[in-house]
């Protein structure tokens, strides 16, 4: 993957979602900012996510040159040594830990690891607060997360944060919304549209009533405003 196009509530948002799915810092890439934010009439109707695409930059050729005696430099050495022998996942779950404590929270963060990535369960009391309204919270400090873990680590790493079991606990709210949503469109005939959700979100209402007989799923908008339709056969 050379490129992405991603969204944002502002361009600066939609670069750094651009840089952490390339898994690389900002010196790496090319910017080209497709569309501008906008408010809308009033900054209340017609709301427009920043669009940008993140594109790598190619990479020079570099002509082997001996390495000449004079020049060694065991400094530079140590320091390349120091960067590589930090765990990403150790920087990161630091990382959490001091947010937490600056909410006034004491937290533990245990690390599990998956095939396509890595679960960080926060524990601790008090853990509304690191979740938020509907997780809202808990997406932005994993995405926080992510961009410090992928500082430290030369390929790309996936982390999902988790606290009090609440993602397991959404994934059936979301399911349960799905079915009442989708026996109101055959009964009523009319497609339901569901409010804005992130991507994550969106794909477990897809995955449950994909193989229904009588209802199909499609999605629609733009980020952050894309929503599900649920729509009778």
């Amino acid at each position: 993957m050379t490129k992405v196009i991603t969204s944002g509530k502002t361009v600066e948002d939609a670069v750094n979602q651009g840089l952490t799915e390339l898994g690389v810092s900002r010196d790496k890439v090319e910017i080209q900012v497709l569309e501008q934010p906008s408010k809308g009439f009033l900054g209340l109707f017609g709301v427009r996510a920043a669009k940008v695409e993140v594109k790598l930059l190619p990479v020079p050729e570099v002509v082997p040159q001996p390495i000449k005696p004079a020049a060694y430099q065991p400094e530079i050495d140590a320091l390349l040594e120091d960067i590589a022998a930090k765990n990403p996942y150790e920087e990161a779950a630091a990382f959490l830990k001091e947010v937490a404590a600056g909410m006034g929270l004491d937290v533990e963060v245990h690390i599990k690891k998956q095939r396509d990535g890595h679960i960080f369960n926060i524990a601790g009391e008090d853990l509304g607060m690191i979740i938020g309204r509907r997780g809202q919270t808990l997406d932005a400090l994993q995405y926080l997360t992510n961009i410090v873990a992928n500082r430290y680590s030369e390929s790309f790493v996936r982390i999902v944060l988790d606290a009090e079991n609440f993602r397991q606990r959404r994934r059936k709210t979301l399911e349960d919304l799905a079915e009442r949503l989708a026996g109101q469109a055959i009964r009523t005939g009319k497609e339901v549209v569901l409010e804005p959700m992130p991507p994550l979100e969106r794909k477990v209402i897809h995955a449950k009533l994909q193989n229904h007989p009588q209802i199909k799923t499609l999605s629609k908008g733009e980020e952050p405003n894309r929503r599900v339709v649920i729509t009778t056969k």
